[in-house]
């Protein structure tokens, strides 16, 4: 689906790069890191990935590198390339500007928005909450990511779109990471049908107030999971304490 392969395209730029092969390597390993599969402190196999996708180490190795500029993989020198840790403290700074900056912009689209952005946010609901339905973590997740997009993409606000894209990829693994914690998912819908009311009932301090809350919840999780030494199983859990 368009709206799940495109965070990863436009984050890495991939539609722009003529190197295709590179690209749909880089989204593979990404994709998988950011979905757990892949998990902090992970060995990348080079060879292994160049058998898989029937290729040379150079591909690999630029694919890799894309990924180590977005923060999501070591390449230390003369050793094998991992996924990288998290960093607590870099996690808590991007939840504050993301529950700004997301806040704001859905604040501008219940001012704003027309009928028709209504049914757009309505449509992105509803796929929302049938993935939560099916309670299928990853589907749940992107129709997540798509409903955030939207808004962002509704409200015009081309600096805050800007900013947010700005936060890479490593967003998305937290978001992802943070989904998949206990109760996370019904919650989470639960919180966008409240949202989507206050965007009907073109309440922009709740709706602000709403997103804001949304984002602190899914933080909140994240540092309560870490606490608990049990999370040290929690497939997608690899943070460094700074």
């Amino acid at each position: 689906m368009d709206h799940i392969a495109d965070p990863l395209h436009r984050l890495l730029a991939l539609d722009t790069r003529g190197d295709s092969l590179v690209g749909r390597i880089a989204e593979w390993v990404g994709r998988g890191i950011i979905e757990g599969r892949l998990r902090p402190g992970d060995d990348l196999n080079s060879a292994e990935l160049a058998r898989q996708f029937q290729t040379s180490r150079t591909p690999v190795r630029e694919a890799l590198m894309l990924l180590e500029k977005e923060g999501m993989v070591d390449i230390p020198p003369r050793r094998r390339p991992r996924v990288a840790p998290l960093d607590l403290a870099t996690i808590r700074e991007i939840y504050q500007v993301r529950a700004m900056l997301q806040a704001h912009c859905a604040a501008i689209v219940c001012d704003r928005g027309s009928e028709e952005d209504l049914r757009e946010i309505r449509a992105r609901l509803t796929e929302l909450l049938e993935a939560t339905e099916r309670n299928d973590l990853d589907a749940t997740f992107w129709a997540n990511v798509a409903f955030s997009h939207c808004i962002v993409d509704l409200s015009g606000h081309h600096t805050a779109a800007r900013v947010l894209d700005s936060l890479g990829l490593r967003v998305l693994q937290m978001r992802h990471l943070s989904m998949s914690l206990p109760d996370r998912m019904s919650q989470s819908a639960s919180d966008h049908v409240r949202l989507v009311r206050a965007f009907e009932e073109r309440d922009s301090v709740l709706a602000g107030a709403l997103t804001r809350s949304l984002i602190q919840g899914a933080l909140l999780a994240l540092e309560r999971a870490l606490e608990d030494k049990e999370s040290t199983d929690t497939p997608g859990f690899g943070v460094e304490r700074q």
